[in-house]
């Protein structure tokens, strides 16, 4: 039987507008780093991501590497796209990136105009795309003149081969460069995809978020469970099966230090008498500030998608409340 969409899919979903563009973004947005690659179940993937457009994610985010394998997960949302999403493509905002590493020699990663550019050729290629509505510079390239990564990106918009740019990883220094570099060439800075949860607060002390508020640019923020850390998983050991015990993960033992399993458990009694979970009050906190756009979650199952989704039914806090998380974060 062929998918159709959901009649309710934009009831209950809040939309943010992105910066000072025109574009509103879900405030809930799914990324594809995780679980959509060749080693994944693809029917699951497939069961993820339907769901997600039947509640409101209209913004699928993905990047050259994702997998694994990296670009199966571009290939993967391609094949979902043709089979499913075809008839909903001016519904959704799809995003991919270009920094790290692709393929041997000088030219595979970083920031040159050689790499973005075939990259993205790379990218719409595997998933059947004319263009994608996001193209970011996923790192800034230390040996690249920002010029030339700013250029490749305003490149890309002014092909047709992306809509909009925007970049990932960046301080606020390089941030007001990019940002008026591609203003002067005509191609407004969209986004900038940072990582920021309550455990990781360096785009306030960085002073990224004033920056993005006062140039009017979006924001859509990656790890705001902070690799799962923010959530039951770890409230009393490190289960078998989790993120943490895989001896080659990104989220290692030595992070959960005693000072920050006490955190955890404050913070998740707090959300207890907020009605959330741990992992949904964590995803609220982050959405209390209008310069986030979006929240980029990611999810293995459709029942922590959905619990995610819950989130959204309490985004508010009393000042006693926020008073009460600065308390514990100190």
């Amino acid at each position: 039987m062929n998918y159709q969409a959901a009649q309710t899919r934009y009831d209950d979903m809040l939309y943010r507008r992105c910066g000072k563009s025109g574009i509103k973004l879900p405030a809930l947005s799914l990324g594809l780093w995780h679980n959509f690659g060749s080693v994944d179940v693809f029917e699951n993937g497939r069961k993820i991501l339907r769901y997600a457009f039947d509640h409101g994610i209209t913004h699928f985010d993905l990047a050259n590497n994702y997998g694994p394998v990296p670009g199966s997960a571009e290939e993967n949302f391609g094949r979902i796209l043709a089979s499913d999403f075809k008839p909903y493509r001016d519904e959704m905002i799809i995003s991919t990136k270009a920094g790290y590493l692709m393929w041997p020699g000088p030219y595979g990663e970083w920031g040159s105009r050689k790499y973005l550019l075939a990259s993205l050729d790379q990218s719409l290629k595997r998933m059947g795309l004319d263009y994608v509505d996001i193209f970011y510079s996923h790192r800034p390239d230390p040996d690249t003149p920002l010029e030339e990564t700013m250029g490749a990106l305003a490149h890309a918009v002014k092909q047709g081969k992306a809509l909009y740019a925007g970049i990932s990883n960046y301080n606020a220094e390089m941030t007001q460069k990019a940002e008026t570099i591609l203003r002067n060439m005509g191609v407004p800075l969209l986004i900038h995809q940072p990582r920021y949860s309550m455990l990781d607060r360096w785009v306030e002390d960085d002073g990224l978020l004033e920056v993005l508020g006062r140039r009017g640019v979006g924001s859509i923020v990656f790890s705001p469970l902070a690799q799962g850390l923010l959530t039951n998983k770890y409230l009393k050991d490190i289960p078998e099966n989790s993120r943490m015990a895989k001896p080659h993960g990104f989220l290692k033992r030595e992070a959960l230090t005693p000072e920050v399993h006490k955190k955890l458990i404050k913070l998740n009694d707090l959300a207890a008498e907020r009605n959330q979970s741990l992992a949904q009050m964590a995803i609220a906190w982050l959405l209390k500030d209008k310069r986030v756009t979006s929240v980029l979650i990611g999810a293995s199952r459709v029942d922590q998608l959905q619990n995610n989704l819950e989130a959204l039914n309490n985004i508010t806090f009393s000042e006693e409340e926020l008073h009460k998380i600065e308390e514990i974060l100190k």
